[in-house]
């Protein structure tokens, strides 16, 4: 909210960030389930339905400076609120009209998205302890993924009962509960300040968190922030990618991987893959309750062990894939709040939040959006998954040197809020 709020407050204010969680990735999610009834339906090539998914990662990356400035301009409220009309709009229109209208609809998705992942960290600083910006980014990530989780596992039953476009037309409630939930959130604010006040601020200076000044902080150009925020951007930007690239390439061909590896059925090889999802809210959670009891570097060397025996194990041991799954997918959901966490804690108004949070994002779905296809490419010239499993090796080693120097950084600076 734009003022500073009672502590009574915190509560509803993370619960909005669930409800929010819930909508920012359960939109892409829900047309993988029936992309073949789609297909048959609409006439869809592969690749156009590969735009289904492929397009709101596109936007991810390429949108990101259009969340900052929106953020900037329009206040963080507002920017959610858009953000869950377009998430409304945009599945709506996906599930009512031809296929030109379900590709307009999937970019609108993507656009709306995009500005929720970048206020949900400037949110989460502004509001919440800075002891527990951690804790409420894990969760913000574990929603994620059980929003995932939920709509693969509800969307297929639904469109056998009502047919697809019900069936991803459906989740359009999530939205519409999410909005109704947040205008009301909204007026319950009880104190007006602008954006860049900070409404845990006063419980992050109570909890012995050194303050920056307003005036001389949260309106400072990008090029005069401070030396040590810009080069932990510049880091978290590789580690970032490091990490989009993994978690990309392996949702997108683990499940080809264990089929011709393991000789497992699709059906198996599709289950076996999903353990990687589940097992994010392990990371999700694991990674603030050890960043509470350790210096920040510790949790993220963990996440970096844990993601380098995705490919390592995969590539050496391929008959465990089951236990590589599940510390890959334990990965995945630590390294994403570790990342979000240091942005939180580091920046120095909600506007650098912001600004760190669209480069960093930015610089990392960019790379999803490549890695994917790449891997795919790099299998068919090799006839195999030995080089794309290098590929991820590769970005799971940029991960964790980036990443541990990222923290470093961050664990001198300390948390900074503003007076």
């Amino acid at each position: 909210m734009t003022g500073t709020l009672r502590p009574a407050m915190l509560p509803w204010i993370v619960a909005g960030i669930v409800v929010l969680a819930l909508n920012l990735r359960t939109p892409i999610i829900a047309p993988t389930a029936v992309l073949g009834d789609i297909r048959a339906d609409t006439g869809l090539s592969a690749a156009g339905a590969g735009l289904l998914t492929g397009l709101p990662v596109l936007l991810f990356a390429l949108a990101t400076p259009l969340a900052s400035k929106t953020i900037r301009r329009l206040g963080a409220e507002t920017t959610v609120l858009m953000c869950l009309s377009g998430v409304l709009v945009g599945t709506v229109l996906r599930s009512v009209g031809p296929t030109w209208l379900i590709l307009l609809g999937t970019g609108v998705i993507g656009l709306a998205i995009t500005l929720g992942n970048i206020v949900v960290p400037v949110i989460i600083r502004r509001e919440v302890p800075w002891n527990q910006v951690g804790m409420v980014t894990g969760l913000y990530s574990a929603m994620m993924n059980v929003g995932s989780m939920v709509t693969l596992i509800g969307t297929g039953p639904l469109a056998a009962l009502v047919g697809w476009r019900w069936a991803i037309g459906l989740w359009a409630v999530l939205a519409l509960l999410g909005l109704g939930y947040w205008m009301i959130l909204i007026r319950t604010r009880i104190r007006r300040t602008p954006i860049d006040g900070a409404a845990g601020d006063t419980a992050g200076a109570e909890a012995g968190a050194p303050a920056v000044s307003r005036t001389a902080e949260a309106k400072r150009p990008w090029r005069e922030v401070s030396p040590e925020f810009r080069r932990i951007v510049v880091l978290l930007v590789i580690t970032f990618s490091g990490q989009s690239i993994a978690y990309y390439t392996t949702t997108t061909w683990l499940p080809s991987i264990l089929a011709d590896t393991a000789r497992l059925d699709p059906a198996l090889a599709g289950g076996t893959a999903s353990l990687f999802q589940v097992s994010a809210i392990v990371g999700a959670f694991g990674v603030p309750l050890l960043a509470a009891r350790s210096r920040p570097w510790v949790p993220v060397a963990i996440v970096a062990a844990l993601w380098l025996s995705l490919p390592l194990g995969m590539l050496t041991a391929p008959d465990a894939y089951v236990v590589w799954a599940v510390t890959g997918g334990i990965a995945q959901g630590g390294g994403f709040t570790a990342i979000l966490s240091i942005i939180a804690r580091t920046a120095g108004s909600d506007r650098e939040t912001a600004s760190g949070s669209a480069r960093v994002q930015g610089g990392g779905y960019l790379a999803a959006t490549l890695a994917p296809p790449f891997a795919g490419w790099l299998a068919t010239v090799t006839h195999g998954w030995v080089v794309p499993q290098l590929l991820v090796l590769a970005a799971t080693l940029s991960f964790t040197v980036a990443g541990l120097l990222a923290a470093r950084i961050a664990g001198r600076m300390g948390p900074r809020r503003l007076a």
